[in-house]
């Protein structure tokens, strides 16, 4: 039986979802809902995407009986009071990253997860590309020996778009670009959590990080930095250095096709879209589906690839980061 998608937001990122989930076969995920705050707006998209229903309000949407799972493809600052509606609902929950505004909303959202027992997790989709399932694989078999450095970078111009540029949209480069930086150094050391962390950057005048570099220490001498920015545009590559040799994520390390191992490149094709897609590589969002529907199939609450931990100690650097910067979020003085 195919699992049953509600689609909350009707927004870019969510166009990319729907059409990533028509990649994948009909008989496994269909998308059969669409909530936007505007009728007109959840119409437009239903006729685009062929979705029978479309609602002009979320809470129609959480009332559904027959959607199994919501993503949530609304800007952030919107997440915790998305979530909170859905789980409270009893709807299972995909939610885009990143999950919330800070460590507190975090917690709240994992708490009501668990009160309702519903299944949830955080989209970073990064982490369930095949190049990533292999990269876990590479390191558990110690391909590269012991992992001594990692160094990651996220840097495209997007100064013109208010959702990075306006403090009250969520803005700042950390959020919507640096959180890729660091899940890759969370999953690459395991989960861990570093020993001591700085960052330095530079800040807009609306007081949103902007450029910000970020050097972490783990345990036995293990290290990471990474550099983000919204204002330029990096290498956007990532490599893994350990004793034995050196694994490369390519440009587009957040929505990686190759990969390098020791000089050795495999690609990793993206099926083609049925539609113009938002994002770069937008039907990658495919293996988070996938991820969710197996999760449900085997009565998971969370995912092992991206747990509630993960998304928890996630935001805890995100704020130790934005603490050292100096943003701080109308959520962060409630």
């Amino acid at each position: 039986m195919a699992t049953r998608w509600g689609i909350c937001s009707a927004g870019k990122i969510s166009h990319d979802f729907t059409v990533a989930l028509k990649t994948l076969p009909a008989e496994d995920h269909q998308a059969v809902a669409v909530a936007a705050r505007k009728l007109e707006d959840a119409q437009e998209f239903s006729r685009k995407h062929n979705i029978s229903k479309a609602y002009g309000s979320y809470e129609e949407l959480a009332r559904d009986p027959d959607v199994d799972v919501v993503y949530i493809g609304n800007i952030h600052p919107h997440h915790l009071k998305a979530c909170l509606l859905f789980m409270n609902a009893k709807k299972n929950v995909l939610c885009e990253k990143p999950l919330a505004m800070n460590t507190k909303e975090v917690k709240e959202i994992l708490d009501s997860a668990k009160r309702n027992q519903v299944f949830l997790m955080e989209a970073v989709w990064t982490r369930f590309f095949p190049v990533s399932e292999e990269v876990r694989k590479l390191l558990a078999q110690r391909e590269i020996g012991e992992v001594k450095m990692i160094r990651s970078e996220f840097g495209i111009p997007l100064l013109h778009r208010p959702r990075l540029v306006e403090k009250e949209l969520g803005g700042g480069a950390l959020l919507s670009l640096g959180m890729y930086c660091l899940q890759f150094v969370c999953m690459v050391y395991n989960g861990e959590r570093p020993e001591s962390i700085q960052a330095t950057g530079v800040c807009l005048d609306t007081g949103v990080d902007e450029t910000v570099i970020v050097t972490l220490k783990f345990s036995e001498k293990r290290m990471a930095v990474f550099t983000y920015s919204s204002s330029m545009k990096l290498p956007n590559d990532a490599i893994i250095v350990g004793t034995k040799g050196t694994i490369q994520i390519p440009s587009w390390m957040w929505c990686p096709t190759s990969l390098i191992v020791n000089g050795k490149e495999t690609q990793y094709p993206l099926p083609e879209p049925c539609l113009p897609l938002n994002f770069h590589n937008g039907t990658g969002m495919r293996y988070e589906a996938e991820e969710v529907r197996q999760c449900l199939l085997k009565g998971l609450k969370e995912s092992p690839v991206m747990s509630h931990s993960d998304s928890l100690l996630l935001i805890e650097l995100e704020d130790e980061i934005r603490r050292q910067v100096g943003v701080v979020y109308s959520q962060d003085c409630l």
